[in-house]
């Protein structure tokens, strides 16, 4: 499968939409790599395990799949000599948690649902990890009691900081400070007791500046007094850290000598999320497993394309072996080109292990390629025509097609001289049925139709379109050809008949009857005004003298001219001389009868009554002598342009 494939028929977009369904990052990831299998067994394998997955669902739609947020970072941390923090061991804590409430719900799953319920064996309880990382970490730190060193410890910072705070309020209550203070409070710069003196006593006081106030007038200083209890607090704070670090190195060996059992419980939950996303995806589109085969055999029943919801028009088509390509017919926006790309996509949707929007009656054939032509492809970069763009990629599809693929052709010789374009279309197809692929193909070529009914293992077929509403129904007719829907339009839309018989005639090499389905009288009236209807047999026609000296041409009469092989309308004539006054080009010239040859009889062109200076007058003139008709006084002239 080439990346073309997935492009043009849309993959991606039916993994973002599983994608929605999936609780955890990891499970995304495993959905967009999903990738179709050509292993009969591996694919029912997985097509069972997502049905178990939707009869779960079905009983209770509330999987504890979570707690997988940064595992990967945490067992990136294990033997590199470094120990895992508290907030990543509780994370651990919560993801331990997540797979004993999995085993639970698993539990009683295992009569509808045994493949599934199974997978949850190769979680192992770790319950000794869990009750150490509980007991050691609390509140996101490590606890007091996690080591009886470290509450020693703790107990001693506690008993510390009080008394250096009872000293610092000392110092602050005491006569001797009271004029220096800026204010009386207590407060701590890098975890050390500090008082707030006025800059213009630093020298009254012995002490270490810490800090100073944005302002510069207060100085915040560790008077000398307090600076052997601060001392004393920052070695027992020294020694925390030191036990805090041998009980978080404690639990990261208890964490790594149980890795791989990690690693094993963390692969089955991220397969649980991608599992059921999956089964979430299929209800969500009213999806079914279908049977699969290997032997060439598709079978759609109440198939619908899965991006189109409830628009779509359900699609039922069958090619069995012998019977292995089907080209399809229709007008445009028929359906065409959704029907072959359903059937695309939900063959690649089932070899990904996938539900379909189907029937379970539905059988869908395994193939190694799909190979499609779908869309003009266009290359701009490459400067190639619609034409030349389409051939290249038909160049690779009968380079890659063999006896496991199917072909997926859009349009097929489109884009170039219409005989041209059908002889290689028909030339192609021929090519790729002889070498075992399974063929769908679209066409307006009437002739491929043909070629297609005459043809052992092609079957046509057609979408079908309402002459009622003049619109598409996108249902798929399999077995025969489409019908002229131009013809039928025309018809419907007011084309008298005659004309869309001698139109079938022209197209077909065929006569056919077309009924003209309106009765309104008026409505016929209307259509006899489109058709010639000869009642001027015996009007006098151009005949040559006896003498063979000059031909007689009546006024009308279309000609043509020689030399220049012009054509121009006789106006009058002849002469004495045999001089013809023509009109060529709107303007009148003398030319003799040896030069002109009959070209069109007036009396095919115009009713016997016609109004020769419609051609002849300007309409200036024609108006002069409508007023003259009338009687209008005043002086009107009118100008002629003869020679």
């Amino acid at each position: 499968m080439n990346t073309h494939t997935f492009k043009v028929l849309e993959v991606q977009e039916i993994k973002q939409k599983i994608a929605e369904f999936a609780l955890t990052n990891e499970g995304k990831e495993k959905i967009y790599n999903l990738a179709p299998s050509t292993h009969l067994k591996q694919i029912e394998a997985w097509l069972d395990e997502v049905s178990e997955a939707v009869e779960i669902l079905k009983k209770s739609s509330s999987v504890p799949v979570h707690g997988l947020g940064g595992m990967e970072q945490i067992l990136s941390k294990l033997n590199k000599g470094t120990a895992l923090r508290p907030d990543q061991l509780s994370k651990l804590y919560d993801f331990l948690d997540c797979c004993g409430k999995m085993r639970r719900f698993m539990k009683d799953k295992e009569y509808y649902a045994p493949r599934v319920s199974s997978y949850v064996a190769a979680i192992e309880e770790l319950p000794d990890l869990a009750e150490e990382i509980i007991r050691c970490i609390r509140n996101g730190r490590v606890d007091d009691y996690a080591s009886k060193e470290l509450l020693k410890i703790r107990k001693q910072i506690t008993i510390h900081e009080d008394r250096l705070k009872e000293k610092t309020m000392q110092l602050i209550r005491s006569n001797k400070y009271k004029t220096y203070l800026q204010e009386n409070v207590v407060s701590q710069r890098d975890g050390r007791y500090v008082i707030p003196i006025k800059k213009e006593y630093r020298n009254k006081i012995k002490g270490a500046v810490l800090d100073t106030s944005a302002s510069g007038s207060t100085l915040f200083i560790e008077p000398e007094e307090i600076a052997v209890y601060q001392e004393q607090l920052t070695w027992l704070l020294a020694d925390e850290d030191v036990e805090v670090q041998k009980v978080l190195t404690y639990l990261t060996g208890l964490v790594e000598e149980k890795e791989q059992q990690i690693r094993i419980a963390i692969e089955t939950m991220v397969h649980y999320d991608f599992l059921f996303a999956k089964a979430k995806y299929s209800r969500s589109i009213n999806g079914a497993k279908v049977k699969v085969n290997d032997e060439k055999q598709i079978k759609l029943m109440q198939a619908k394309h899965p991006l189109l919801g409830d628009k779509a028009v359900p699609l039922s088509l069958e090619m069995m072996e012998g019977k292995s390509a089907l080209v399809i017919t229709g007008p445009n926006t028929g359906g065409k080109t959704v029907s072959i790309k359903t059937v695309g996509l939900l063959t690649l949707m089932v070899q990904c292990g996938l539900h379909i929007p189907a029937s379970e009656e539905s059988n869908l054939s395994i193939f190694q390629r799909i190979l499609v032509d779908i869309g003009d492809g266009q290359s701009i970069t490459e400067n190639l025509s619609t034409f030349s763009s389409r051939i290249v990629n038909i160049i690779e599809i009968l380079k890659d097609t063999n006896d496991q693929s199917l072909v997926l052709l859009d349009e097929l010789g489109s884009g170039t001289d219409p005989g041209e374009g059908m002889g290689l279309a028909t030339a192609i197809l021929e090519q790729l049925y002889h070498k075992g692929a399974v063929l769908l193909a679209t066409t307006h070529y009437s002739e491929i139709k043909e070629f297609a009914e005459g043809h052992p293992g092609f079957i046509n077929g057609s979408m079908e379109f309402d002459i009622e509403t003049l619109s598409p129904t996108y249902r798929l007719n399999i077995g025969r050809g489409g019908e002229s829907q131009a013809f039928a339009i025309a018809l419907k839309l007011g084309i008298h008949p005659k004309i869309i018989e001698r139109a079938h005639q022209i197209t077909y090499k065929e006569m056919k009857t077309y009924d003209n389905i309106e009765t309104d009288i008026w409505k016929q009236k209307e259509l006899e005004k489109q058709v010639i209807v000869n009642k001027y047999k015996n009007r006098k026609k151009a005949v040559v003298n006896p003498d063979g000296n000059i031909t007689e041409y009546s006024q009308g009469d279309n000609v043509r001219i020689s030399p220049t092989n012009e054509f121009g309308i006789v106006y009058s004539g002849p002469d004495q001389l045999g001089n013809y006054i023509v009109q060529v080009k709107g303007e009148k010239i003398a030319i003799n009868h040896k030069r002109i040859k009959l070209y069109i009889a007036a009396e095919e062109l115009y009713p016997d009554d016609y109004d020769f200076d419609i051609i002849f007058e300007s309409k200036e003139n024609r108006k002069k002598s409508k007023i003259l008709s009338k009687r209008h006084d005043g002086e009107i002239i009118i100008e002629h342009s003869d020679n």
